[in-house]
């Protein structure tokens, strides 16, 4: 799932993230490609630590629904809107098909050895981490 971020900077300060459907998650950085990274980081970190005390989940909302709450309208001026990707562990998984070059598939296979679950552990991880790198 993807969830709404607020970019805000200030003359002289670094870059400021927040994320208006999980509250007390805050994340910034010197650049705003660091600021986006840390986001990350920090947005999974606030949602295992929710998990871990069983607090629920909240389901992000659309961004008109979120400019539409009035109790967000002063954070959403003057900022820069994002989404980032959040990974809520123990959803339930899904079976899929894909194809893989061989030898690929080799050297993925070797890497996953040691690694909690194995091949698809292997492959969710990877995936995990080459999202949260995109932009």
């Amino acid at each position: 799932m993807r969830v709404v971020a607020l970019i805000h900077k200030d003359d002289g300060t670094d870059y400021g993230v927040s994320f208006p459907d999980f509250p007390g998650c805050i994340s910034g950085g010197a650049s705003l490609d660091e600021a986006l990274a840390r986001s990350t980081e920090a947005l999974n970190a606030h949602i295992a630590v929710m998990l871990e005390d069983g607090d629920p989940i909240p389901t992000p909302r659309a961004l008109d629904d979120l400019k539409a709450d009035p109790d967000y309208a002063v954070d959403f001026d003057g900022a820069v809107i994002a989404t980032v990707p959040a990974f809520v562990a123990g959803r339930r998984s899904q079976r899929v098909n894909v194809t893989i070059d061989g030898d690929l598939l080799e050297e993925i296979d070797a890497a996953a050895k040691a690694f909690p679950g194995g091949r698809s552990g292997f492959l969710a991880q990877a995936a995990r981490e080459k999202i949260a790198n995109a932009r």
